[in-house]
């Protein structure tokens, strides 16, 4: 074998951290953007943030309230204008000095209480703070527990048991694996398990659904429904009780004659038992459960204006950054100190001139890319929903010059206010299917289930309509789509099968 050295040429695509910055900026939802903005402006000391206009001019006004609110002594040499009295004497100015005024406002008077003096420049709490604090579960069952007549150990054990029940108020884990570990018996944990399984609210602390539904029951105070072999009254061997021990799956699959002839009672009894075990809460730890609601906030505005549709960027809220002009005045004049303060701030300079631009650049192509996709979804943006074209992103990047890759981060968790609504711009994007009479022309899969969603909702509850139907009726509005079709987007969109929508009651 002969050995050689060749000198060759070629080009290879290095992703610069620079580059990677830039499309980790644009790839960025909103409020992850304001808190990278933040982050570069506490790191890097030549990023400045530009104060607008008319923060300043809030500023200015806010300063000369505060001067014109100040109260300020009153000389003894002077006289009030038009009055003939003499001015107050200096006794009696002090008590009307800034210092007197403050110790007066600030002196907290109650009735029935003694007299303290609070300092103004006390830290008062947050807002947050102040607001009444959201009761969990767990809270909510801990302080039951202290109220009950338990012993510390029970206790110590109750505390246990409620650490270890999930969002949904279950206690997923064995007793073994729950005590494992501590000096507590298996025995100890059952007989606190009961305790905590009778707190508020009724079926918390179960270990499945079976046991859940069956605390519930026990808390009703009905007569039951029908008996299998029981005294009446008594949940043990009742028709509830078999049901949610045995038919489950068949009550939820809506199988009530197979239910009727395993208890060997009439279907009018199933019915009953049925529509009490539907007002049962599968999870009891729902109302507890934290939802908070958060505002969603545009990044882009699309607004008609004369006639055209106009795509505004929202910058409200984003700090707007600039270089430092004492440190570009100190770099510029020379006297920026020795070398390695020059090359740090050479470098900072650097770094703060490529954030900028990637900020200015990831403005641009946000404002790009909806620029096109309300060219292409005009008829949406004008009439609704029923007129939402099929879009793909090698559309919008054929039509802009940009590669799929750059649009899919762009419409990556941002939002877009319009006149249809507050939507993400992934919604813009979506399959189509063929229309029966115009075989040219697509029709949105968001369109077609919007129509399915129609047809559930008007259905009669005792005759649902099955897919095969549902297809038979999109097939007559021209819209040509397969049962299995319809199926998954029924899937997709939590609409339950035929025979779980139906109704016999």
């Amino acid at each position: 074998m002969k050995l050689r050295l060749d000198l060759r040429l070629s080009q290879k695509l290095i992703m610069t951290p620079q580059l990677q910055q830039a499309i980790k900026l644009l790839q960025l939802s909103r409020l992850e953007l304001q808190q990278s903005l933040q982050q570069h402006l506490m790191e890097n000391p030549l990023l400045d943030e530009l104060v607008t206009e008319t923060e300043e001019n809030e500023e200015a006004a806010a300063t000369d309230r505060e001067q014109s609110e100040t109260p300020t002594a009153v000389s003894s040499d002077t006289r009030s204008e038009g009055d003939d009295k003499p001015a107050e004497s200096g006794e009696n100015a002090e008590e009307f000095s800034a210092s007197s005024w403050e110790d007066y406002f600030d002196t907290d008077m109650r009735r029935g209480e003694t007299e303290y003096s609070s300092s103004s420049k006390e830290e008062f709490p947050s807002y947050e703070q102040t607001v009444a604090k959201f009761t969990s579960l767990e809270d909510h069952l801990v302080w039951q527990l202290s109220l009950s007549g338990l012993s510390d150990r029970e206790k110590a054990i109750g505390r246990l048991i409620i650490g270890n029940l999930d969002d949904d108020g279950y206690l997923r884990m064995t007793l073994e694996e729950l005590v494992s570990g501590t000096a507590y018996s298996v025995a100890e944990a059952e007989s606190v398990l009961k305790d905590v399984q009778g707190f508020d609210p009724n079926g918390v602390a179960a270990r499945d659904l079976p046991e859940c539904l069956l605390l519930q029951l026990k808390f009703l105070g009905r007569s039951q429904i029908g008996s299998l072999g029981s005294r009446p009254g008594v949940l043990k061997g009742s028709v509830l009780e078999g049901i949610v021990l045995h038919h489950l799956k068949d009550l939820e699959k809506k199988q009530y004659s197979r239910i009727a002839k395993a208890l060997n009672i009439s279907m009018e009894d199933v019915f009953q038992a049925t529509r009490i075990i539907e007002g049962l809460e599968p999870k009891p730890g729902r109302p507890f459960s934290n939802t908070q609601n958060y505002a969603i906030v545009p990044d882009v505005f699309v607004v008609k204006n004369e006639g055209e549709w106009e795509v505004l960027l929202n910058d409200d809220g984003l700090p707007r950054m600039r270089i430092s002009p004492y440190y570009k005045q100190l770099m510029s004049s020379g006297q920026s100190g020795t070398a390695e303060t020059k090359a740090y701030l050479d470098d900072k300079l650097r770094a703060a001139q490529w954030v900028i631009r990637s900020i200015e650049q990831r403005n641009k192509t946000i404002v790009k890319v909806v620029s096109s996709i309300v060219k292409f979804q005009e008829g949406f943006f004008e009439r609704g929903i029923q007129y939402l074209k099929p879009l793909v992103l090698k559309q919008v990047a054929e039509d802009i010059g940009m590669h799929e890759s750059t649009i899919s981060r762009v419409t990556a968790n941002k939002y877009m206010y319009c006149p249809q609504g507050m939507l993400e711009l992934k919604f813009f994007f979506n399959a189509g299917l063929q229309r029966a009479d115009q075989p040219l022309d697509m029709l949105s899969s968001l369109t077609v289930r919007e129509m399915i969603r129609k047809m559930v909702a008007a259905e009669d509850t005792r005759k649902p309509l099955k897919d095969e139907e549902i297809a038979a009726r999109l097939r007559t509005q021209q819209v040509l789509i397969a049962r299995r079709t319809v199926a998954k987007y029924r899937a997709e969109d939590h609409i339950p099968s035929a025979t779980q929508r139906k109704r016999f009651f």
